[in-house]
Order: C-alpha cells, then sequence, then structure tokens
C-alpha cells in the first residue's frame, strides 16, 4: 500500500511538470489562435492518475504558478488566477480533472473487467469523462471571463469558446486512446 502511494505522488508530481510544460508546446493553426496542450495534459491527469493523484498534480500546477514560476501561459502569480481574464480556466483545469477521475473511477470498470463489459463500453465512457471535462473547463473559463472582463455571453463565446472548438475537440480525439492504452498500467501501479 505505502509502494503504490509513493507511485501516486511521483506521478501527480510528474503530471504537475507535465501540465507546467504543456503551456510552450503550441500548435500554431492558420486563424492565428494555436492550440496549447495544458488544459489537456490537466484533463488527462484526472483520467489517467483518478481523482486524488489528478487533483493533486493540477493543484501543484497552480501553485506554482501562483508563487511566481512562468507556468500560466509565460504568465504568474496569484493575481492570474484571482483577477486574469484566464482565471476562470485555471480554476477549471482542476475542476475538469476531479470531475473525470470520479467520473472514471465510479463508472469504468477496472481494466481487468474490460473483457466482461466490453472496449466498445470503455471508448464511450472515456470519451464521455474527457467531454464532461472539456465543458467544465469552458463553464470556469466563460464564468471567469465574464466577471474579470465585464463582457457579455455572446462577446465572451465569440473570445473564448467558439475559436477554440476544432483544437478541442482534436483534444478529445486525443485524450481517449491516451487513456485508454495507459489508464490500465497506471491502475497496476497506483490501484490499492
Amino acid at each position: 500500500m505505502k509502494k503504490k502511494k509513493s507511485t501516486g505522488t511521483i506521478l501527480a508530481a510528474l503530471f504537475a511538470a507535465l501540465i507546467s510544460a504543456g503551456c510552450f508546446i503550441q500548435i500554431p493553426l492558420p486563424g492565428g489562435i494555436p492550440i496549447i496542450l495544458q488544459d489537456m495534459l490537466a484533463m488527462l491527469s484526472g483520467m489517467l492518475l483518478g481523482p486524488l493523484y489528478g487533483s493533486i498534480a493540477v493543484f501543484v500546477f497552480l501553485v506554482l504558478g501562483s508563487i511566481g514560476l512562468p507556468v500560466f501561459s509565460g504568465k504568474a502569480g496569484l493575481q492570474v488566477i484571482t483577477a486574469g481574464p484566464t482565471g476562470g480556466f485555471l480554476i477549471g483545469y482542476l475542476l475538469g480533472a476531479l470531475a473525470a477521475g470520479l467520473f472514471l473511477k465510479f463508472l469504468l470498470p477496472p481494466a481487468s473487467a474490460e473483457r466482461q463489459h466490453g472496449k466498445a463500453k470503455t471508448y464511450i465512457l472515456i470519451t464521455a469523462a474527457a467531454v464532461l471535462a472539456t465543458v467544465i473547463v469552458f463553464v470556469c473559463g466563460i464564468i471567469g471571463f465574464m466577471h474579470v472582463t465585464g463582457s457579455d455571453f455572446s462577446k465572451t463565446l465569440a473570445a473564448v469558446l467558439i475559436p477554440f472548438i476544432p483544437g478541442n475537440l482534436l483534444k478529445i480525439v486525443l485524450m481517449v486512446p491516451l487513456t485508454r492504452t495507459f489508464r490500465p498500467v497506471i491502475e497496476q501501479y497506483t490501484a490499492a
């Protein structure tokens, strides 16, 4: 049991580092708005590590940015979370990871039971968890953006949702096979 706890802690630290580095991994798009992988890595932490260690990973990332490391898309400080236009998204990372982790913990059977339940059900549940996490990140982001900027709902959607739909659909498509492949491996080392 102690070994599994320490393995979970190590994986949470690794994911905190990956999420932090994710702001520097950008895929440029013709429209000028790049796809940044940081939100996908935050959501994956919950989907792969479960609700506890996945949330710890995102929390550590938020603490690192709050104390001054420039991991919030090159910015740093607690004010980015509390008063910045992207602060809602950062809180959404934590809530999205937690929700996806809980969803899969309670609805997806352990990898060893997959033969009984079928691969199709596994893919459907992982996809649902990825969509749930994405929706939570964007709901938090939209609320935070509106609160900080005073922008109305339609302008906020045009600024922070609509341009990012294609990139987030691509992220969901990537998260599903990554979770399907790596979650059973991680479960072997972290499951109680």
